[in-house]
This record gives structure tokens, sequence and C-alpha cells, in this order.
């Protein structure tokens, strides 16, 4: 049975998690439908461009989201190591400890990459240059602060990947404190 929905961003949790669940090219029509208790008329309503508008829609409510809560306190706080701190408890909440798959990180090892690739690039470049800044800020030299935070991220991308693959958040958990550790030292 069809729901009414007042506003399309309504919709953007359940879309989020579809693609999640299904990747971009698994995520038919039918089962978005279904997710979302919208018909596709409804959904064309909403989203005239289609999938491709839909998952552009959530990849950017998704960035809204790292911009406010990981990128700008990494650029604009006053203590630094108290953001790149915060940075791994709120990815870790953010990934459910593994739990959750990174939306921006599977497409962007899907078919659908190039499709999304400037939205998907700017995404981690940003999250890079943010935490190496927070991280010269802190302390490192900055000709080493880049390097770490290409590995924290790419860490804790890996981090999700392996626990989901294990079905064992204590590994996501442990790879994370890790890269914390690494990242918090005395420089």
């Amino acid at each position: 049975m069809a729901r009414t929905v007042a506003e399309r961003s309504d919709v953007l949790p359940v879309l989020a998690e579809v693609f999640r669940e299904h990747g971009y090219e698994g995520a038919s029509l039918s089962l978005i439908s279904t997710a979302t208790g919208l018909g596709k008329g409804s959904l064309y309503h909403f989203f005239p461009g289609g999938k491709a508008e839909m998952a552009d829609t959530v990849l950017v409510e998704i960035d809204g989201w790292f911009e406010t809560n990981v990128f700008r306190p990494l650029r604009e706080a006053d203590d630094p190591a108290a953001a790149v701190a915060a940075m791994f408890a709120t990815v870790a909440d953010y990934f459910r400890s593994g739990r959750r798959v990174c939306l921006v990180g599977a497409l962007s090892l899907s078919d659908a990459r190039d499709r999304f690739a400037g939205r998907l690039r700017d995404y981690f470049a940003r999250w890079v240059e943010d935490l190496a800044g927070a991280l010269a800020r802190a302390g490192h030299a900055p000709e080493t602060a880049g390097a770490l935070a290409e590995e924290a991220v790419g860490g804790i991308q890996g981090a999700v990947v392996l626990a989901r693959a294990l079905d064992r958040t204590e590994v996501f958990e442990r790879i994370v404190t890790g890269l914390r550790e690494r990242c918090l030292a005395r420089p």
C-alpha cells in the first residue's frame, strides 16, 4: 500500500538503505518502490531524473551530513586534536561500528563510479584534506599529515568492509582505535 510522503527528503533515508543493501545497479525501481511504499509515479514525481537523481540526492544528503559533523569540525575547531578524536567517534557511530556500509565507498567500487565520479572524489578528497589540516594544526609535520590522513580515511573504509565481511564489529573497533591512536600520538 502506498503511503503519503510530504517531501522527497522524507524518503532519502530509505533510499540510502536500498542503495547500501543492493548497490546502485541492483536497486531496481521495483525494490525502491517496495522499500519506500511509493508507487513509481510518486517516485518520478519526487525524482524526475529517476534512479540516478535518487542516488545523487542521497549522496548530497550524506555529503551535507559529513560536512556538518566531520569536515567542518576538522577545519574549524580551536582544538584540532579534539576534533580528530571526535571524528573517529562520529564515524564509528555513523558506520555503526562496521555494521553499516559506506554508500560513498560502495559506489566508488561499483560500475556506477563514473556516473558519480566528481561527487565521490570530492567527498574523499575533502575528508583527507580536512583531516590532514587538523593533523598538521595538532602538531604533525605537514609533509606527513597528508599521508596519515589518507591512511586513516582508507583504514576506516577498509575496516567497514572487513568488519562486514567477517560479521565482527570488534574488527572495526580495533582498527579504528589503532588509527585514532596513531593520529593522536604526539608527533
